[in-house]
């Protein structure tokens, strides 16, 4: 009973036509691909602008590189099995919606390293993610494609009279530049919505120019939003 278990086990790893070369590499491409995702998902979360990230989405980072691998293995240069993964791919359907061009780039690297670990380019894959990596970061740092300028909402909300004038200037003292987007006048109240721009982020003068704003008579509440600011949805 044992001698005929082991012929067929023999007999099925036979069949395989893998020598201990194929499987060396094979580990090697799985690995290296599973490895070079958990980096991929730890810059994205270092980078990422966003109050927060989606947990799925870092997890996708991890595992789309090994599994694009394993269907490049899969795959070698056959042209019935490539056929077979288009149809396969034609009937998945992808309901969750591309929040950030960023997160595309992410994916996209995370794709292009399961293809070169599947095909065995090795030093390509690791040279392009060094690369891509260093980018990244000094894009990061240098804070590239950010506004010179740090842009802000201003709500001003009241009862009775506005004192425009008064809010104008301390407005305008504070701020690089400010301009009016809305004014309402209700029967019991009124409210003015500022569009401004500051050198810098600086909490200190955020908070002398809130703080004369509420000292008016006028003048019940002061709200100051950042809506650059990328929320989830």
């Amino acid at each position: 009973m044992n001698d005929s278990l082991n012929k067929l086990i023999h007999s099925l790893f036979a069949s395989m036509a893998l020598t201990s070369e194929d499987i060396l590499n094979f580990l090697f491409s799985m690995i290296s691909a599973l490895l070079i995702g958990v980096i991929i998902s730890q810059i994205y979360k270092r980078t990422q602008r966003g109050l927060s990230h989606e947990q799925t989405f870092v997890i996708s980072l991890v595992l789309l590189a090994p599994v694009v691998t394993l269907v490049m293995l899969f795959i070698r240069g056959n042209l019935i099995l490539s056929l077979g993964l288009i149809g396969s791919l034609s009937i998945i359907r992808f309901r969750s919606p591309i929040k950030d061009t960023r997160d595309m780039v992410f994916l996209f690297w995370s794709i292009v390293v399961g293809l070169g670990m599947g095909t065995y380019n090795w030093s390509v894959t690791f040279l392009g993610s060094i690369v891509l990596v260093l980018a990244i970061f000094i894009l990061y740092l240098a804070r590239y494609g950010r506004s010179q300028n740090t842009d802000y909402v201003l709500v001003v909300s009241g009862v009775g009279l506005p004192k425009y004038d008064a809010i104008k200037s301390i407005v305008d003292h504070n701020s690089l530049y400010a301009n009016i987007r809305s004014q309402e006048l209700h029967d019991d109240g009124w409210e003015i919505v500022f569009e401004l721009a500051f050198e810098r982020e600086d909490g200190a003068q955020f908070e002398d120019m809130i703080y004369k704003l509420k000292d008016l008579e006028s003048v019940k509440n002061v709200s100051l939003l950042a809506p650059q600011l990328s929320l989830p949805a």
